[in-house]
């Protein structure tokens, strides 16, 4: 197996990781629907530097017309809809905890693709999907336990945090499914990922341009650090992490690379620790390694 594709695997994870630090703290400091519209800027210009060093051109002008179709529903169900509601999990319930619920992405795309492609779920990948959700119940319900005020507010942001981090989930997935056509072809994954990106981008500004939220939305920006977040977030995230993973796919197998790419919540725990002093209980770091052995069951195993 070429080293090249573990490597970038492991790159991968590590950037995503680093994008749920920097967005939960961007988030914390200007509002995660702030972080959600600025860090599309920043990517286009990021991934439209690439496109031009790499395919000779700033953008992909000769795009067919079906393919921006099935790139602008990918976008606004994954980057709009999908990400805002993962932004908003990060400040309420953390980045571990729901990047831990964001493992769950593979699976439900596992059961999609049976859907929609028809592909057979067999006993081993059955296995792996009740291990990985025996894995995030197991962590998921860690709080609803320990807290005795159940109708506290901290309980109910808690309970709204899982659900626009399982928000998230869908729309990750969404955006998997409905990318996998506008791909066919041999279609260049970068260009669908600016093209994606400059679509979720114009919905977000339009909509915010509608609520009359773009000059308070460039007034927060004048906290520095919570810019420089978003660009960092924005750099590893959408531009670097994206890249790892298709070089991680292209050199590895498949099942190996996305086992790998899937290692973020086990990251998050010593990075939210260093970061936000979130100490780890043994119940989460056990759900954790339960959740990715069931990842890690579904692609591997035959």
């Amino acid at each position: 197996m070429n080293a090249i594709g573990i490597f970038a695997a492991f790159g991968t994870a590590v950037c995503w990781s680093f994008t749920a630090i920097f967005f939960s703290y961007s988030g914390r400091r200007v509002g995660s629907d702030v972080v959600n519209r600025t860090r599309l800027v920043f990517a286009f210009l990021f991934i439209s530097i690439a496109h031009l060093l790499l395919l000779g051109a700033v953008f992909p002008w000769g795009t067919e017309p079906w393919r921006w179709g099935w790139l602008a529903l990918s976008s606004v169900l994954g980057l709009v809809l999908g990400d805002a509601a993962l932004f908003f999990s990060y400040v309420l319930i953390g980045p571990q905890l729901a990047m831990l619920v964001m493992a769950l992405v593979p699976i439900m795309s596992t059961f999609f693709a049976w859907l929609f492609f028809g592909e057979v779920i067999d006993s081993t990948e059955m296995l792996g999907i009740v291990v990985a959700i025996s894995g995030v119940t197991l962590v998921v319900t860690e709080k609803q336990t320990v807290s005795a005020e159940s109708r506290s507010a901290q309980q109910r942001n808690y309970r709204l945090g899982l659900t626009m981090a399982f928000l998230g989930v869908l729309g990750q997935t969404s955006n998997l499914i409905f990318s996998k056509f506008a791909l066919l072809d041999g279609y260049s994954a970068l260009s669908a990922t600016q093209i994606r990106i400059l679509i979720g981008g114009i919905v977000l500004w339009s909509y915010t341009a509608l609520r009359r939220n773009v000059r308070p939305t460039i007034v927060k920006l004048h906290d520095r650090r919570a810019l420089y977040a978003i660009m960092g977030g924005a750099l590893v995230g959408p531009f670097l992490g994206i890249w790892f993973s298709l070089v991680a796919v292209q050199n590895a197998r498949v099942g190996i690379a996305a086992t790998i790419m899937a290692l973020p919540p086990v990251l998050l725990i010593p990075m939210t620790f260093l970061f936000f002093g979130d100490r780890p209980t043994a119940r989460g770091v056990t759900g954790t390694l339960i959740a990715l052995c069931g990842v890690a069951m579904l692609f591997l195993l035959p």
